[in-house]
Order: C-alpha cells, then structure tokens, then sequence
C-alpha cells in the first residue's frame, strides 16, 4: 500500500473501500471478494470456537463464567425467536443465532482500524483488504437472499406446492384479480430481502466511511489529531449500540418473514 503521507484524502478513502477480489472461470465469468469471503468465514469458524469453548465442559451445577455468559446470549435469542416465531418449526432458534452471532463478529471488526490490516498485508503484496463483510453488499444480499430461500422452504413446507402457488395467485385480491396479484406478491417477496440486505449494508458501509473520513482529517496536523482521536471514540461508542443493533434487526425481521411465509392470507 502507498504511504498515506503520499495519498490525498480521496485516494486514501476509496484505496480502503476496494475490494481484493479474484476472477474465477475464462473471462472472468465471475469475481470473488476475497477479503470478504475470507473475513467472514475467520468470523464464522471463531464465534463456533467460543461458543464450543463455553459448552464442551458444560455442567448442571454452577457453570463457569464463561459458560454462564454464554448461556444468557443463547436464552436471549432463544426467547426473542420464540416470541416472535408462531410456527412448530425447530430450524427457528438455530437460523436466529445463526444470523445474529455471525452478523455481530463481522460487524465488530469496525472497531479494528482498516490500516491495522492493510499495512501488514502491504508488506506482503496485498494491496487492497476490505475488513468488514457486512460493509460489502454482496455479503449482506447472500444472507438475505439465504432468508429468503428459507422462507421459500417454510412456506411450501407448511402450505404445500398448490395452497402456495393459490394464495401467490389469489391472495388479496382474489381470483379475478389475478395478474395484479402476481405482480404484488413478486414485488413483496422480492423487497423483504433486498431491504434487509441495503439496511444492513447501509449502516456499516455508512459507519466505515466517516471512520475514515475522521482518521484522515484528523491526520492533517496535532490539534488535528486531537480531535480526531476523540471524534473517533466518540464515533466508536456510539457504534458500540449500532453494531450489536443492526445484527438483531437482521435476526428479528429474519424470524418476522419466517413467520409470515407460513401465515395464510
């Protein structure tokens, strides 16, 4: 990576925003985001190491501490799922701390400066590395279209392929009504995902622009530097609430469309 000193704000900003990415197939048929892919998989495998940590010396008696803390986030989860979820489907709670667990770790790595990783890469010839997954669309539009597939599987396991094809058919305007009711039931099954991919993309791609946008302004001299440092803990505080926020709005609206893919209409 170049210097920062030889870098403008501008080029420093977007030189952390790009990607490293990999073309697969003659022509690039397609690119892989590698610092995605690998990011959110170390995330993946480590919240699966904590949690196994807390519960393979788990007891009935007077846990650890680390096991009680992890029993108090999974009853957290499991309640919120079994408040909002109203179906007999038992994939609920595991897909709920799925979601927000995997969500959260990817998350969290906002709070690591982005030159932390990319220095160390540099030295090695990595020239670009995007930390945060959920800062990458593509990422968060895999989890929700994965929603999405799931709420596919929930409805037709409930409703069956010819009370599904009916309701998406008739429902609400009735029979008669028929192309108006495909139209209108394309678009909402349609928009629940893609929601809930921008909202997520949008608050930390958002969060990673002004925590650069306050790294180099604050660069530009000592008072500068001041300021910036406590613009950027002020910044970090308050995404110590956004970040843990936006995982359990992923997770609750996940299990409110799960919900409502087995309702009848």
């Amino acid at each position: 990576m170049a210097a920062a000193a030889d870098l403008t704000p501008t080029s420093y900003i977007q030189h952390h925003l790009q990607n490293l990415t990999a073309s697969v197939g003659e022509g690039s048929f397609m690119t892989l985001h590698v610092d995605t892919l690998v990011s959110s998989l170390a995330m993946g495998l480590l919240i699966t190491f904590l949690f196994w940590a807390g519960t393979r010396r788990a007891t009935a008696g007077v846990p650890g501490k680390w096991q009680a803390f992890v029993e108090i986030l999974l009853e957290f989860v499991d309640r919120q799922a079994r408040d909002t979820y109203h179906g007999s489907s038992k994939l609920v709670t595991p897909i709920a701390i799925t979601l927000f667990f995997w969500i959260l770790m990817m998350n969290m790595l906002k709070f690591i400066p982005a030159d932390f990783f990319a220095i160390p890469l540099s030295w090695i010839g990595i020239e670009y590395w995007k930390p945060v997954p959920t800062a990458d669309v593509n990422a968060t539009l895999g989890m929700s279209f994965s929603v999405f597939f799931l709420m596919l599987f929930f409805a037709l396991r409930s409703k069956g392929i010819g009370g599904f094809s009916k309701e998406f058919l008739t429902a609400p305007f009735g029979k008669w009504m028929m192309p108006f009711n495909l139209i209108l039931n394309i678009v909402e099954w349609l928009s629940k995902p893609i929601s809930l991919a921008m909202r997520l993309f949008g608050n930390m791609f958002g969060g990673e622009i002004v925590f650069l946008l306050i790294w180099v302004l604050g660069g530009a001299s000592i008072l500068g530097l001041i300021g910036g440092a406590l613009f950027g803990f002020g910044w970090m505080i308050f995404h110590i609430l956004v970040i843990p926020l936006q995982a359990f709005i992923f997770m609750m609206l996940s299990i409110v469309y799960l919900s409502l893919s087995e309702d009848s209409h």
